[in-house]
C-alpha cells in the first residue's frame, strides 16, 4: 500500500481524535501535473498535512482553502495551472494543471 493509500485512515484517525478534517483530492489533471488524479492531502484543523495533491507547488494555496472548508463546511473546487490568475502566485513548475476537490470529513 503507497502512502497516499493510507489518507482515509488519517483522516478517520485524526476524526476519531476529535479534530476536524477536510480531505482534498486530485480530480482532474492536464499536461505533466506531478500528481495523478486519485493523489490526496488530508488538513487538520491546526494546518497540519500529509499527503499530497501537488508534490509542493500548491500545497499551501490547498491547506488555506481546506481550513476555510472547515470553518464554513462547503466544498470547493480549486483549479491551478500555468493559465490562470493565480499562474505567478501559486503555480506548477512542471506546466501543467491541476483540479483539487476539497471537502470537510465528517
Amino acid at each position: 500500500m503507497t502512502y497516499e493509500n493510507n489518507i482515509p485512515e488519517i483522516a478517520a484517525a485524526l476524526r476519531a481524535e476529535g479534530k476536524r478534517v477536510a480531505l482534498a483530492t486530485v480530480v482532474s489533471t492536464w499536461g505533466s501535473s506531478p500528481r495523478p488524479v486519485g493523489s490526496q492531502l488530508v488538513v487538520d484543523e491546526t494546518g497540519a498535512m500529509q499527503g499530497s495533491v501537488s508534490g509542493g507547488c500548491i500545497e499551501g494555496a490547498v491547506v488555506h482553502q481546506a481550513l476555510e472548508t472547515m470553518k464554513d463546511g462547503e466544498p470547493r473546487v480549486l483549479s491551478f495551472g500555468v493559465a490562470d490568475e493565480t499562474a505567478w502566485e501559486v503555480g506548477l513548475a512542471c506546466g501543467g494543471k491541476v483540479q483539487v476537490y476539497v471537502e470537510a470529513v465528517e
